[in-house]
């Protein structure tokens, strides 16, 4: 039978676009319902833990109802085990981010891998980027410096409060965590299943969260919500997580990604709206203008055939 008739039929581009948006929504609530549940005392463990136990359960039903089979090369556990690190980093430091910083201003952080990849795949003997690459890589980076309003910090540090400089650190070790997560993934883990990978990773999340608190490697890391609005958005980061975990999941072999997945850079707009109708967030007109440049460079970027 011709690979054409056994391809899943794409949905039309106004609906693909349409669940991208509202799953880019979904994530950036994710984000903003951690910062609430942060505020309100939850410890970072205890929220990362609830997550990925909540997207382990979704994953284990998707594998058994696509009826997927166990396997997995000898030689690709050491590099599957590597995967699941990075993403437990990766989650640890962008809620850690979140917890300290404006949400839009973590996630623009975090949106700045493709950068960090780019420059990871071409230090381990990859494609050198290009010289189109490498000018929207440094406008990026021109609009991250207005974004943070990096001039106004070191002019009055104590302005931006004692936690800026690490939120933005966690920020930027979130982008690095994943950009190593991506790199093993495509080098190391393609003869992997995309469900079974994603299921063992989640689980390696899940086990190092569980060995973390069991250690007390972050303080009042597994420390629990100290009201009922806490608990509400625990709950709720779980749920927005695990919503537009699998609707991305199921959906993705009919959104024509290699055409639409620019779409879901529209979280850190969805975020900076979320963040200001239910956290107060609000960026200046100028953090504003930089936080589009770093959006459109990096709409841009994805959209390079290289």
């Amino acid at each position: 039978m011709p690979a054409s008739l056994n391809a899943p039929l794409l949905l039309p581009r106004h609906l693909a676009i349409a669940i991208l948006v509202a799953v880019a929504t979904l994530f950036a609530s994710n984000h903003v319902a951690a910062r609430l549940a942060f505020d309100e005392g939850t410890g970072l463990l205890l929220a990362v833990l609830v997550r990925s136990a909540t997207a382990l359960a979704v994953l284990v039903v998707l594998f058994l109802w696509q009826r997927k089979r166990f396997s997995f090369p000898a030689r690709a556990g050491r590099w599957q085990l590597l995967a699941g690190l990075m993403v437990a980093i990766q989650s640890l430091c962008l809620y850690a981010a979140v917890a300290r910083i404006p949400v839009v201003v973590a996630l623009l952080l975090m949106n700045t891998f493709p950068i960090q990849l780019a420059l990871l795949t071409w230090a381990l003997g990859g494609p050198r980027p290009t010289l189109r690459a490498a000018l929207i890589m440094a406008a990026i980076l021109v609009g991250l410096v207005v974004v943070l309003d990096i001039p106004a910090w070191l002019a009055t540090p104590e302005t931006l409060g004692p936690e800026w400089l690490p939120g933005v650190g966690f920020g930027l070790g979130a982008a690095a965590a994943f950009s190593v997560a991506l790199w093993t993934t495509e080098h190391h883990l393609s003869e992997v299943g995309s469900t079974l990978r994603s299921l063992l990773t989640m689980l390696t999340v899940l086990v190092l969260m569980i060995v973390a608190g069991m250690l007390q490697l972050v303080p009042g890391g597994m420390a629990l919500p100290a009201s009922p609005m806490g608990w509400k958005a625990l709950a709720a980061l779980a749920l927005f997580y695990s919503v537009a975990f699998s609707v991305l999941f199921i959906s993705v072999p009919r959104l024509e990604m290699a055409r639409n997945a620019p779409v879901m850079n529209v979280e850190p707009v969805a975020s900076l709206l979320l963040g200001y109708l239910v956290l107060g967030q609000l960026l200046s007109g100028t953090q504003l203008l930089g936080g589009a440049i770093v959006l459109a460079g990096i709409v841009t970027l994805s959209l390079s055939p290289r």
